[in-house]
């Protein structure tokens, strides 16, 4: 079963996704904030698996109370959800720990599997603000002839994983394109994880971005 907690300042959106989340099996809301201070507290409370954690709330907003789980380890996923589609959003909420980002008026089929992907560990990101990631990471620095000085610890190998998770493959395809098994695949992916004390597959995809290691529209 795949715990969730539902973070939103207005009552009608959180009784929606409670509504849409509560009919599949395998999903229970175990708790509900009205902000980014509440949330906090209530995963410390009811240690949900996913956060559905709105952007814009009162006093704490959902980056910042994104940013608080993960200095006190909550091994809880974040994923974020909003009506606005701003470049700004997206990117400070990845680099806040966020697993995932979701518009409010995304359907409740692609919610439901957002849900179960972040609880997963997976990457998901709403279709419509993914060109909104790739024009920020544009103007990242571009990848040079060497291995970034920030990945330095990494092997060969753990860069090619990396460079293929930085563009949204999963375990599966990562394994079919550099001929491994997947759990080979999942064994580096910890590796990296570990090496450059990143909390997750999406702050590995930042880290990856922002090195100059990948950048949008290779591969």
């Amino acid at each position: 079963m795949i715990r969730v907690l539902i973070a939103d300042d207005q009552d009608l959106v959180r009784a929606g996704l409670s509504m849409i989340i509560d009919v599949e099996s395998d999903l229970e809301v175990v708790g509900e904030a009205g902000d980014g201070a509440a949330a906090v507290e209530a995963v410390r409370t009811h240690a949900p698996d996913v956060v559905l954690m709105d952007v814009r709330m009162p006093e704490v907003d959902g980056i910042e109370a994104t940013r608080r789980l993960v200095a006190t380890g909550a091994v809880a996923r974040v994923l974020m959800l909003t009506t606005f589609d701003a470049d700004e959003y997206v990117y400070d909420a990845m680099k806040a720990g966020a697993s995932g980002f979701l518009l409010k008026n995304s359907p409740p089929a692609e919610l439901v599997a957002a849900v179960r992907a972040t609880a997963r560990g997976d990457i998901h990101v709403a279709p419509e603000i993914v060109q909104r990631m790739v024009d920020e990471f544009v103007r990242r620095p571009p990848p040079g002839d060497t291995k970034p000085t920030a990945l330095a610890d990494l092997s060969e190998r753990e860069l090619d994983v990396l460079k293929l998770v930085a563009r949204g493959l999963t375990n599966g395809q990562v394994a079919s394109q550099l001929f491994l098994s997947e759990a080979t695949v999942r064994t580096h992916v910890s590796r990296i994880l570990a090496k450059l004390q990143l909390r997750d597959r999406t702050q590995a995809v930042v880290a990856a971005y922002e090195s100059g290691l990948v950048r949008p529209g290779e591969g």
